[in-house]
Order: C-alpha cells, then sequence, then structure tokens
C-alpha cells in the first residue's frame, strides 16, 4: 500500500453564506458537524500518487473515481491511500482515503491507460434508478442534455487553488511536459462542473447541494491553465434517498479543433431538509 502523509485540508468556503454545504451555520443546521470540506478538494491530495505510480502517463491517458462516505470539516487530517498495482501502464487500482481516526472519506479507483475494466463509478447500474417521487428535481430526466458553453480555467483560479492545495505540485506553477501549466485535479471538477451546472439551475431553485461521487478522465490530457475548452453534457439519472434528492450527470471537455481532452462523472445530492418542497413532509 502507498500513503500520502496526513493533510490538513482547507475548506476556503467556510463563511459562504446560506445555500453553501460549506458554509458554517447552514451545515450545522442540515446536522452535519460544520462546513464541509469539497470532495473535489480531496482529490487534489491522490495527485502525488497518480504521479509515483502512472508519472506523466496519469495526465495524459488517467482517471480518478472517488465515491464520497464521509464528510470532513476544515483541517480535518485526511490521508490517501492506493493498493500498489502490478504495474504501471494499462492498470487501475483501489484508492481510499482515511481520516486520522480511521474513518472513511472516500473510495474508489484511479487508473492509467486502457485498463479494460470500468471504473468505480462507471461500473454502477443507473438504469434502475427511479426518480418519479422527486420535488427538488422533478424537471429533470435522464437523456437531459447540458448545453455546450466555452470554458477557461484562468491563471487566477490556479492561483486560488494553489493558496490552499496541500499538494502544489510543480506543473502547476511552471511549465509541463504538455507546454503550459496543469489544472489540478480540484480544477479539473472547476472546467467540467462549474459551468455546466449553471445551464441546470433553473430547474434545481435553492436546495442545498453537495458531491456525492465525482470521477475525472484524461483521454488526451492534460487540462491546461488558459486554455479555451468546450464542456458539454448529459444528465444520466435521476433519483432520491431517504435525506436526499440525486441526479448523475456526466460532462466532456473538447479542445477548439473538437477533441475531446478530458471528461466527468458526478453524483450531486440536494439536501431535503434545505427545500421548501419537503417542509410539509
Amino acid at each position: 500500500m502507498l500513503a500520502t502523509p496526513y493533510r490538513n485540508v482547507l475548506n476556503p468556503n467556510i463563511g459562504a453564506g446560506a445555500g453553501s454545504i460549506h458554509d458554517q451555520e447552514t451545515a450545522t443546521k442540515l446536522g452535519f458537524r460544520g462546513g464541509t470540506v469539497a470532495g473535489s478538494n480531496h482529490m487534489d491530495v491522490f495527485a502525488p500518487l497518480a504521479a509515483e505510480v502512472f508519472g506523466k502517463e496519469w495526465w495524459e491517458t488517467g482517471s480518478l473515481s472517488l465515491y464520497f462516505r464521509n464528510a470532513t470539516i476544515d483541517r480535518e487530517p485526511v490521508s490517501a491511500r492506493m493498493k500498489v498495482p502490478a504495474r504501471r501502464r494499462d492498470v487501475q487500482a483501489d484508492v481510499w482515503m482515511n481520516r486520522d481516526d480511521g474513518m472513511l472519506v472516500c473510495e474508489g479507483t484511479m487508473g492509467a491507460g486502457s485498463p479494460g475494466e470500468p471504473t468505480a463509478l462507471q461500473r454502477l447500474d443507473l438504469a434502475t434508478i427511479d426518480g418519479s417521487a422527486n420535488r427538488i428535481l422533478k424537471h429533470l430526466h435522464a437523456g437531459d442534455l447540458i448545453r455546450e458553453t466555452g470554458v477557461i480555467y484562468g491563471a487566477t483560479q490556479q492561483e486560488s487553488r494553489l493558496e490552499i492545495i496541500t499538494e502544489p505540485l510543480d506543473w502547476y506553477s511552471g511549465e509541463s511536459p504538455w507546454g503550459g501549466r496543469v489544472v489540478t485535479p480540484a480544477g479539473y471538477v472547476g472546467v467540467l462542473y462549474a459551468q455546466a451546472i449553471a445551464t441546470l439551475r433553473r430547474s434545481i431553485g435553492s436546495a442545498v447541494g453537495l458531491f456525492g461521487a465525482i470521477e475525472i478522465r484524461n483521454l488526451h490530457g492534460p487540462l491546461l491553465v488558459d486554455t479555451p475548452y468546450r464542456v458539454s453534457g448529459k444528465v444520466l439519472a435521476v433519483g432520491q434517498s431517504p435525506k436526499t434528492e440525486f441526479f448523475w450527470f456526466e460532462t466532456y471537455a473538447d479542445d477548439p479543433d473538437g477533441k475531446r481532452i478530458a471528461d466527468h462523472r458526478m453524483l450531486l445530492r440536494f439536501m431535503k431538509a434545505s427545500s421548501p418542497l419537503w417542509a410539509e413532509s
């Protein structure tokens, strides 16, 4: 097994205000111990393991696929873990993250090349999910398209990320083998989630959301800072759990010539207790 040192991952949005699960007051009202650290921030902690096991190949054809099991709060120590694969190419391995008391934060897979098997999130059967009783997400349906949007992850965004990151790899701040600065794993989510999800916000309303699972995959990567991409996608499934409504979706980042550089799969949850549509239940 490989493991990173324990890292105190920050929640930079602890005072974000009502509507954000990262906000201290909002999160505690919903039963959390405090404002939660975004799951995407935890993804940056896995990058040194990707570099050690797969090298630059991970940034070209690698994936990181995580299902989040328990939320952490600001600066709680966490360590990323990896079961060492037998080879370094065309393989994927089990990965997970523990808090310093052993609590499981997330689990999934990380790989590079063509492993010949689905990732942790790709292997889930989404076809059986039923969203017919949804209230918050009643206007969303499997197959709904996320319209194409132009996205640039700029230097200012990268610098903001580097101010809080616990694993500042050289390629994030200087030249890389691909000629520019590489977007961090958490930044991938910024490219492939933030702009795209804005196109669905009118259907969602004001309910408080949180990441349930995230996968990023480099197809002809990596994503680079200050580089234009076209991001589009689709809804895969819509459903609910006892405390949340949720939907799965995918987004794709293409360069100006139409080459697919990376893609992304996410489970996005919305707390029923935060929505007036569930207030009477």
